[in-house]
This record gives C-alpha cells, sequence and structure tokens, in this order.
C-alpha cells in the first residue's frame, strides 16, 4: 500500500495525521508555522484525500504503511481518528516515533463498561447509518459536531466543509471501514507503554472525544503532558491554531 504524503518545510522530522472523512489540508492553517520549524510529512490515511486509491483495511494495515514511509525517529502528531492511528503506530513501531503528540483523541471512542470516557456508540451508528443514505449530508453533519460549543465554531465550519471536497470525498466504502476503527479499536491497556513525555493536547468542550479521555490519558501515560484549551471543541488546530503550534514546537524542542 502506498500513501499520499505532502512534505513542507525543512527541520526535524514531523508526521501528522489527520482525522476521519477528510486529509491532510486540515493542518493548512498551521502549515506555514510548522513548515518553519519541522521538515513537515503531512499524511492522505488509506481511503481518504488522495489516498483514495489505498484499500482501507484494518488499522494496522494503515500503520504499517505509514511507518514504511515515514523518517525514522520521526516526531508524530495525530488528531482524533489519526491520534488513535498515532497510538497504534507507536505501539507497533516504537524505534521509529520519537516523540508523540496526541490532539483530540483518546485511546478509545466508544463508552464501555469500566470506560465512561467515550461517546455512546449508538452516535457512531447514526454515521454509519447515514453513509449508506446521504454521504455528503452525514460527513457535513460530522464536521459541525466537531466544531459544536467551540470557539470560532461558525468559521471552522465553512473552513472544514470546504475541505470536504478539496481532494474528492471518500467513498462511503473508505469510510464506514475506517468508522469501525473508531469504534471497535481499545488502546487503553497500552497506554503505559507510550513515548515518555506524550504531549496531551484538549479542548474542555469537546463533543467526539470527551475532556476526560485526555486527562486520563495524560494521567496514565510516562511524564505525559497536557495542554487543555477550556473553550475548545474538537478542532483546536483550527480554533487555537497558534496555541497548537507553540505547544507542539515546545514539546518536541
Amino acid at each position: 500500500m502506498t500513501l499520499h504524503v505532502d512534505v513542507h518545510g525543512s527541520g526535524p522530522d514531523l508526521v501528522l495525521l489527520h482525522g476521519w472523512g477528510l486529509h491532510s489540508g486540515v493542518w493548512d492553517e498551521a502549515m506555514p508555522a510548522l513548515a518553519r520549524r519541522f521538515r513537515v510529512h503531512a499524511f492522505d490515511l488509506p481511503g481518504h484525500g488522495l489516498s483514495a486509491h489505498s484499500p482501507v483495511g484494518s488499522i494496522d494495515d494503515a500503520v504499517d504503511a505509514i511507518a514504511a514511509q515515514m523518517p525514522a525517529r520521526a516526531h508524530v502528531c495525530g488528531w482524533s481518528l489519526g491520534g488513535l492511528v498515532a497510538q497504534r503506530l507507536a505501539h507497533r513501531h516504537a524505534p521509529r516515533v520519537a516523540r508523540l503528540a496526541l490532539m483530540s483523541t483518546t485511546p478509545c471512542f466508544i463508552a464501555r463498561p469500566g470506560w465512561p470516557n467515550g461517546i455512546k456508540p449508538a452516535t457512531l451508528e447514526v454515521f454509519a447509518t447515514g453513509l449508506r443514505t446521504d454521504r455528503e449530508r452525514t460527513l457535513q453533519r460530522f464536521v459541525a459536531l466537531n466544531a459544536l460549543h467551540g470557539a470560532h465554531s461558525r468559521e471552522a465550519v465553512r473552513a472544514f466543509t470546504a475541505k470536504l471536497s478539496a481532494r474528492g470525498a471518500p467513498t462511503a466504502e473508505a469510510l464506514g471501514a475506517s468508522l469501525d476503527w473508531m469504534r471497535d479499536t481499545d488502546l487503553r491497556a497500552a497506554v503505559p507503554s507510550l513515548p515518555p513525555g506524550t504531549l496531551i493536547l484538549h479542548g474542555g468542550r469537546d463533543m467526539l472525544a470527551p475532556i476526560k479521555a485526555g486527562r486520563w490519558m495524560a494521567a496514565t501515560a510516562p511524564s505525559a503532558r497536557l495542554v487543555e484549551w477550556p473553550d475548545a471543541a474538537h478542532l483546536p488546530l483550527f480554533s487555537h491554531r497558534d496555541a497548537f503550534v507553540q505547544a507542539l514546537e515546545t514539546a518536541v524542542a
């Protein structure tokens, strides 16, 4: 499997992994600042963006494809679903990951017995059903949920809705398969083995990855650091762009 990767800038290698239904263009607003400090490798996940040709198998298939194309000992930053992929990458290919930054993500998206820090399974089922009936409207609803209750929510919805079609929408099959990753993956047991000093970036108003999940990861991962923005929803890479870039630069300095 070969994935599309945009490379920008110079400096220490930084891998960026985007969220469900989108593509690496989600980093556009932060890219100029990041490229001044890092050599950025922004991946399109399987079935998404310009990696639409790549089959969406298991999350481990995606992780192995990323590991095969990324530089050795790179810093890795994952947002939302990309954060789940980043965690699995750090577990499965630890020698390739120098530092880890996890934004608006969780080791387990779905609430389960003993894990109240996830969303209800029915929430993902609504999106799964919607993909079969009206893919475009379902993606737009998902973007709106990303920004719900957060700072600059209207601007974020407009910007990210425009990005949906910028590289062509993923197929319903690709969206369904990657939605299964979010439903089925539970990495809680591996959080204590994340790289020391993992950076946790989270919004206090996040409706998709509740803040309690971020706090739990920060308390469980070795010497992790939590940066919490009380007024951010699921899109701090847009609504809190400058603070995100500064936190990332500080963490890997």
